[in-house]
């Protein structure tokens, strides 16, 4: 049974840090992953992705140069380190992957090809 979990959510207060998990299990290694968000009110957004090989990452503008995606493929964890983290970033966060879940180079995420995801994990960013 192909299965994600997500766990680090949690209350952060601007400007801080929280790391994100996401544990795979009865799947093959071989597939991206990606992370996604979704706010009270708005729409599922997706906000970055690592190839299999860790070869690529991805990220979208507004988390560039504070949120980094790292995998360890031999324990099937997924990593989201968040730094400098703002109200805005507050959210559901999910990881999702699928076999034609694509992350690379020139591609935009989306979740085309996400068959498979997590129930979340709640990210609040308030003083």
């Amino acid at each position: 049974q192909l299965q994600l979990v997500e766990s680090g959510g949690g209350l952060a207060q601007p400007g801080g840090s929280l790391t994100l998990s996401c544990a795979a299990s009865g799947f093959t290694k071989a597939y991206s992953i990606g992370w996604f968000r979704q706010a009270p009110g708005k729409a599922r957004e997706a906000v970055a992705c690592i190839s299999s090989e860790s070869t690529f990452s991805t990220y979208r503008d507004s988390v560039q140069g504070r949120f980094t995606v790292s995998r360890d493929r031999a324990r099937n964890l997924v990593y989201l380190q968040m730094k400098n983290l703002k109200p805005e970033d507050t959210a559901i966060y999910y990881c999702a992957t699928g076999p034609l879940f694509a992350c690379g180079k020139h591609v935009p995420i989306s979740t085309v090809g996400t068959d498979y995801w997590g129930k979340g994990t709640q990210v609040t960013v308030s003083s």
